[in-house]
C-alpha cells in the first residue's frame, strides 16, 4: 500500500488618556450598534438545502469503535464546524474535536479520543422542477474521510488524573504515526498553548489550496493554524501565531484555563474561523472571541490575523462584534467562520448560540462584509479601549435567520451552531447567473434532539444551507483559482469523474 494511504477512507477503498480612550470606545460602539442596523443585501436569497443524518459513522472503519464516553470513534458529525470548496461539486469538510456533549469525564471536558480529520463530500446542486419551493435541490454524498496526524512525536495526556488510559490512540501503533486528538489532556503544561507538539486539536475552520493538493485548518486549543497534505492527512507545515493568542496555564478543563490565565484567547474559543485570498497566497484567520487581555467573552472587539501562507509574516485587524444586548448589559455573539471576497475583503459569520440543539429559538445569525484595505495593524495594541479607534466597519450581508424564517422554517429549528461558510459553483436562478454561498451547521455530534421545543424528539443531521447571490451584492468578488481541479484534484484525486463533471457548473 502506498505509504499515507492508510489514513484516507474513500467509497472506493472502503471560529486622563485612558479615560479618552474609554469614551471613545463607547461612542465607537453606539456609532457601530448604528451601523449595524443596515439592511441585508435584498438579492441573498436561498435557493437550497440539504443534509446528512448524524446517525451514521464516516468512511473511517480503523475509528468506529467506541470512545472513552462510548460514542462510535467514527460517527459522522460536526461537519459545520468548517466547510470549504474545492472545485467540481466537491467540498472538504471539518468536524471540531468530537463528540463531547456526552457527560461521562469533567476533568477533561468529557473530551475523547476521536481521532481528528476531514470529510471529502459532494455537494452537487440539482435544478428543481418550476413551481419547487427551492429552485435546487441537495443530496449530500461523503465521498473520503482523512485521518489527521504528523510525523513528529507529540505529547498525549497521561490519562492517569482523570481516570482514563492514555490519550494516544491504538491507531499510533499500528500505523507507526501520531494522530491528532480532540482530547483535552494531550498538552505540555510546561509550553504555551500553541506548541505544535501537543497532540490535542480542535479544528473549526478548514480552506483548500489553489492547488488542490493541501488544506489549511485552524483551532482553538492552540490556537494553531496548520497545513496537511490533502491525500494523506500528514500536517506538513505550522503557521505560528504571535504569543499574545497563547495562554501560558494549560488545563484539561477550560473555565480553568480562562481563571488561571490574563493573557490569550478564551478557552474553546480561539481561531473559529479561516479564510483564503482568491490567489491562495494570503490566509486570514478570525478569533471566535477577544483575547483576554482584550476583554474576553465581554469584550466587544476581536482579532482577525493576516497570514502570508509563505513567509508566515502576521498581520492584526480589529473587528467590531455586534452588542445583541443593551448599552447597560451589553453582549456579544460570537465569530464562527470568514471567508474572502477578494485580497483584501471578507464576509464574516458572526451567530449567538440559540436555536436547535440549545432549546432555545435562533435570534442572531448574521453574514457582515468588512474591507481590511485601509484597517490599521493592532498588532502592538490591547484592551478594548486600544482597539476600538481602529475597528473595522461592516455591513450586513446576510440575515439567515430572517431569509430561512421567510422560507417557512420555524427559529426552533434552526440550527444553533450555524457555523461553516463557504462560495460554492456559480448557478443560474431564473435566467441569471449568481454566486452561491454554502452555510453549514455543526450538530454537535448528536444525530437526534429532544428538548421542550420538540418533546417528541427531532432529528439533527449534519445540515447544509446555500444561498445565491448576484454580482452586483459584491462587485469585487474574485473565485478562489483552483488550479489543481482541471487535473482532478477537486474531488479527491478521482481524474476521471472530476474531468467528466467540470462543465456541469454552468447549468
Amino acid at each position: 500500500m502506498r505509504p499515507g494511504a492508510r489514513h484516507v477512507y474513500n467509497k472506493h477503498s472502503i471560529k486622563d488618556d485612558i479615560v479618552s480612550r474609554s469614551r471613545l470606545f463607547a461612542l465607537t460602539a453606539i456609532a457601530s450598534s448604528l451601523l449595524f442596523a443596515t439592511a441585508a443585501h435584498a438579492a441573498v436569497d436561498l435557493i437550497a438545502v440539504g443534509q446528512l443524518s448524524g446517525l451514521t459513522g464516516d468512511l473511517s472503519k480503523e475509528t468506529a469503535a467506541p470512545l472513552e464516553n462510548g460514542v462510535a470513534g467514527n460517527l459522522l458529525g460536526g461537519l459545520g464546524s468548517g466547510i470549504a470548496y474545492a472545485g467540481c461539486h466537491t467540498f472538504v469538510a471539518v468536524p471540531d474535536r468530537g463528540p463531547n456533549a456526552v457527560s461521562y469525564n469533567a476533568a477533561i471536558d468529557d473530551t475523547a479520543s476521536y481521532i481528528n480529520r476531514f470529510q471529502t463530500l459532494r455537494l452537487r446542486l440539482q435544478h428543481n422542477a418550476a413551481g419547487s419551493a427551492l429552485p435546487y435541490s441537495l443530496a449530500p454524498k461523503l465521498i473520503a474521510t482523512t485521518l489527521l496526524y504528523t510525523s513528529d512525536k507529540v505529547v498525549y495526556g497521561a490519562g492517569a488524573a482523570a481516570g482514563v488510559p492514555n490519550g494516544a490512540p491504538a491507531l499510533n501503533s499500528r500505523n507507526h504515526t501520531y494522530y491528532f486528538t480532540g482530547r483535552s489532556d494531550n498538552f505540555d503544561p510546561t509550553r504555551l498553548s500553541t506548541n505544535d507538539r501537543d497532540a490535542r486539536f480542535d479544528p473549526e475552520s478548514v480552506r483548500v489550496s489553489n492547488d488542490g493538493e493541501s488544506v489549511f485548518i485552524s483551532d482553538e486549543y492552540g490556537p494553531y493554524v496548520y497545513r496537511f497534505d490533502r491525500r494523506s492527512g500528514r500536517r506538513i507545515d505550522t503557521y505560528k501565531l504571535p504569543d499574545t493568542f497563547a495562554v501560558s496555564t494549560l488545563s484539561p478543563i477550560g473555565s480553568n484555563e480562562i481563571a488561571q490565565n490574563t493573557t490569550g484567547r478564551v478557552a474553546n474559543k480561539g481561531m473559529e474561523g479561516l479564510a483564503i485570498s482568491p490567489d491562495g497566497k494570503t490566509l486570514f484567520g478570525a478569533m471566535q472571541s477577544p483575547l483576554i487581555q482584550d476583554g474576553g467573552t465581554d469584550g466587544a472587539y476581536t482579532r482577525i490575523v493576516k497570514i502570508d501562507v509563505r513567509s508566515g509574516k502576521t498581520t492584526q485587524f480589529a473587528y467590531p462584534l455586534t452588542n445583541i444586548g443593551t448599552s447597560a448589559k451589553p453582549k456579544y455573539p460570537t465569530i464562527s467562520d470568514v471567508v474572502a471576497v477578494n485580497d483584501h475583503e471578507l464576509l464574516v459569520d458572526e451567530r449567538d448560540g440559540k436555536g436547535l440543539g440549545d432549546n432555545s429559538t435562533a435570534v442572531f445569525k448574521r453574514v457582515f462584509h468588512i474591507d481590511l484595505a485601509s484597517a490599521q495593524d493592532v498588532s502592538n495594541t490591547s484592551g478594548q479601549a486600544g482597539l476600538a479607534p481602529y475597528a473595522v466597519q461592516k455591513t450586513l450581508f446576510l440575515d439567515v435567520v430572517a431569509q430561512l424564517t421567510a422560507h417557512g422554517y420555524s427559529a426552533n429549528d434552526i440550527p444553533a451552531k450555524l457555523e461553516g461558510l463557504a462560495f460554492g459553483p456559480d448557478v443560474v436562478v431564473g435566467g441569471v447567473k449568481k454566486h452561491t454561498l454554502f452555510i453549514a451547521n455543526d450538530n454537535d455530534f448528536i444525530g437526534t434532539v429532544t428538548d421542550s421545543n420538540h418533546p417528541a424528539g427531532i432529528a439533527n443531521p449534519n445540515q447544509f444551507f446555500v444561498f445565491a447571490w448576484d454580482a452586483s451584492e459584491l462587485p469585487a468578488y474574485v473565485a478562489q483559482k483552483l488550479t489543481g481541479v482541471a487535473a482532478g484534484k477537486g474531488r479527491g484525486h478521482d481524474e476521471h469523474v472530476c474531468e467528466a463533471e467540470r462543465d456541469d457548473d454552468d447549468h
